[in-house]
């Protein structure tokens, strides 16, 4: 059987002859870690199946499959990841090992039934992909000041952004730099671990143990850690948990979903009852998108390697908010209009558009 000739990418031509879900499945994995995509996204639907690679954040169409051998695919995909074939009516999650199809690091897998008919999405990790702390694209003011932070062992460092932003791929790289200059005791409380950091204690929640964020944090605090990093600050009991721990003695570093640096400190004073308790623990608040950077193969001019877009790879911009006397003022004063950014997004934008890193289209879709 042939796939659909109107795709958009070249060399897509996955092999379906005789049926071979084993072939196909290491094939589109392959060719999707060519590309370095994040997620594979195979939607069935009436007569055949989309197939959506996300590129650099984007979700691009690569082709479509027939539906007899899409059927198979899927069946192959579920069977590497130990769920259930038989089952398209409700929602499954699993993983596949990364050597039984051929890549060095393991697939997440996760399935979804709807009205079209089911819908499967696999998130791919690279071994090497995880950056460090000076390879990260942040300006070397803001640099400079995360560096200052990092050496006080107490109090916060929260950051925010949408999801697919870069936060835990930045909270890794600072936790790499904390090893590097001054071994320490780091533990992770994640949902799920990304990517495993050796020296590093990290562990995960588990919903249907009853492992939650807060539950963990409060056990953890006993394994003696110096620097505690929370996966993501959701309810009031991890609020609590986290800023007990910051107050005593341990350098808190975690995510919370907010629109801007100012909305990080709302947030979290909306999860307490104690502002003053807040402003006196949160150090710094990094609020970061990734814009696509200009294709270093071809200038922006459109290549194989980008898929003729001009962009290949992301970068950072961001808004910085560093907390001084007078911010610790304002904020236990409820006068959170008076928060501005250290290091603004329009410094980000003269930066980033400086260094001809990205283009202004790019920035201006986080802006609008």
């Amino acid at each position: 059987m042939q796939t659909d000739s109107n795709t958009f990418a070249k060399g897509w031509a996955p092999p379906l002859e005789g049926n071979d879900a084993t072939a196909a499945v290491e094939w589109l994995l392959k060719f999707a870690a060519r590309h370095r995509a994040s997620d594979i996204h195979l939607q069935m639907e009436s007569e055949a199946c989309r197939v959506q690679l996300r590129l650099d954040g984007f979700l691009t169409q690569i082709g479509t499959l027939p539906a007899e051998p899409a059927k198979l695919i899927l069946g192959r995909v579920k069977y590497l990841a130990k769920l259930k074939t038989y089952v398209e009516s409700l929602p499954q999650d699993g993983r596949i090992a990364g050597g039984e199809v051929g890549l060095a690091s393991d697939v997440r897998v996760s399935t979804y039934p709807a009205v079209t008919g089911e819908k499967l999405v696999m998130r791919l990790f690279y071994e090497g992909d995880q950056l460090a702390f000076d390879q990260l694209g942040f300006p070397t003011e803001v640099q400079d000041i995360i560096e200052e932070q990092l050496a006080i062992r107490s109090g916060m460092i929260l950051l925010t952004g949408p999801a697919g932003s870069g936060k835990t791929t930045t909270i890794y790289a600072l936790l790499q730099r904390l090893l590097d200059k001054d071994a320490c005791h780091i533990i992770t409380v994640e949902d799920p671990v990304e990517r495993v950091l050796p020296g590093i204690m990290q562990t995960e929640i588990d919903l249907e143990r009853g492992l939650t964020f807060a539950k963990a944090l409060k056990h953890l605090l006993r394994q003696d850690p110096e620097v505690l990093v929370i996966g993501e600050i959701r309810d009031e009991e991890t609020a609590a948990m986290a800023l007990r721990a910051s107050m005593t003695g341990h350098l808190v570093i975690a995510t919370l979903h907010a629109g801007s640096c100012r909305g990080v400190v709302e947030r979290l004073n909306a999860l307490t009852e104690d502002p003053n308790l807040v402003a006196s623990q949160i150090r710094l608040i990094l609020n970061q998108r990734l814009v696509r950077r200009v294709c270093s193969n071809c200038s922006s001019e459109g290549c194989q390697e980008c898929l003729g877009s001009g962009l290949k790879g992301r970068v950072p911009y961001l808004e910085m908010l560093q907390l001084s006397k007078l911010d610790h003022e304002s904020m236990e004063a409820k006068r959170l209009a008076k928060l501005d950014p250290s290091f603004s997004f329009e410094q980000s934008r003269k930066y980033l558009l400086s260094q001809m890193l990205t283009k202004e289209t790019e920035i201006n879709r986080h802006t609008a």
